[in-house]
């Protein structure tokens, strides 16, 4: 089996990730996962396609990820990490799809309008 190059968005970070066999070793940027992740919860969430198929550690995976924050970058990662799973075998589709990893998360932060102090905060109105 040949590397696999997938890639996965959410909000403005986009997570591109290499994925060949090997002992479950997790790189990001090229740091390890626990390093640039310090919360275990967003380790846990890179790692949920992985757990939910039952390959984990069968795969060593080296993320890129640039833009957003690190919850965004953690979610994209997952996307990725789901494309490339469903590359290696469709029957992991179906339970990817059921709890939503295949599935671009369209919500983005609304832009921040002229004569607004925010999105859709205006300035205090004074009547007199």
């Amino acid at each position: 089996m040949e590397i696999i190059n997938t890639i996965g968005r959410r909000k403005t970070s986009v997570a591109r990730i290499y994925l060949k066999p090997g002992n479950g070793t997790i790189t990001v940027n090229k740091r390890e996962i626990a390093v640039y992740f310090p919360f275990d919860l967003h380790q846990i969430v890179v790692k949920q396609p992985l757990a939910l198929v039952g390959e984990d550690g069968k795969y060593d995976i080296n993320i890129t990820v640039d833009g957003g924050g690190i919850k965004g970058q953690a979610e994209a990662a997952r996307m990725a990490i789901a494309r490339a799973l469903c590359e290696i075998n469709e029957e992991f589709r179906s339970p990817l799809k059921k709890e939503g990893f295949l599935t671009r998360d369209p919500r983005m932060v609304e832009r921040k309008k002229p004569g607004r102090r925010k999105a859709r905060r205006r300035f205090q109105f004074s009547k007199r």
